[in-house]
């Protein structure tokens, strides 16, 4: 991976010539995202992030964090002791020098004898998993790095929204793939090609499934206005 949504943000953080990142995937057409969203404060957030952010506590574990905007506010406006992580070096980076105090380079499942109360899988957090067939493994390192009455805070969206209808109402759905949220992303940006991933987006059904298969509680919190949700997992 060249790391290319992590140079983004930190040419962003550092002012150096920042341009928009192009996002495509394997079904949808390429599209500009302002690197300026992920420096977003809580105000700018969308109403299932404030609420996952109002529900956070205790020792949080901030994974995927990106840029660190959700770090930051809990950090700074509601005092408590985050740990933020995420693969890229340079988003990490550029952590540190927004002022979040421990931020890492590092996996989630990679992670290991460490506890939190609150778990945050934010920005379709869920999805990195990449494939449906990988949640179960996902869900139980997920599930371990919780410490006793823990939750897990993700939010994620319903896509079939996206597929054409046929005659009788149903979807169209591509045969190549085993369930109809698994995307390829592609990203481009300053003229290079980011090697395409795998990302997932999983509707509420499929999540309490998954959830509830692999000993977790699993409860709606908000609804959004696009096919959008907050859960909340927990141990049962």
């Amino acid at each position: 991976m060249k790391d290319l949504f992590g140079k983004a943000i930190l040419d962003y953080q550092t002012n150096n010539n920042p341009e928009d990142l192009i996002t495509a995937t394997s079904i949808s057409e390429a599209d500009e995202m302002s690197v300026a969203y992920l420096f977003r404060d809580f105000k700018a957030m969308p109403k299932i992030e404030q609420e996952a952010l109002g529900l956070a506590r205790g020792k949080v574990l901030d994974v995927g964090c990106g840029a660190g905007s959700h770090s930051l506010y809990l950090q700074k406006e509601k005092g408590l002791d985050v740990t933020a992580i995420d693969i890229s070096a340079n988003a990490i980076e550029a952590c540190k020098l927004r002022g979040i105090n421990n931020a890492l380079v590092k996996d989630v499942m990679e992670l290991e004898d460490e506890k939190f109360d609150t778990i945050l899988l934010l920005m379709n957090g869920a999805g990195m998993c990449g494939r449906l067939n990988k949640i179960a493994d996902f869900l139980q390192q997920i599930k371990s790095l919780l410490a006793k009455g823990g939750q897990v805070l993700l939010d994620s969206s319903d896509i079939i929204y996206m597929f054409d209808e046929d005659e009788d109402g149903g979807k169209w759905i591509p045969t190549d793939t085993t369930y109809y949220g698994e995307v390829v992303f592609n990203v481009s940006y300053k003229g290079e090609n980011e090697t395409p991933f795998n990302w997932m987006y999983i509707d509420y059904n499929t999540l309490q499934n998954a959830a509830h298969a692999n000993g977790l509680d699993c409860d709606l919190i908000l609804k959004g206005k696009h096919y959008d949700y907050l859960a909340k997992l927990s141990v049962k």
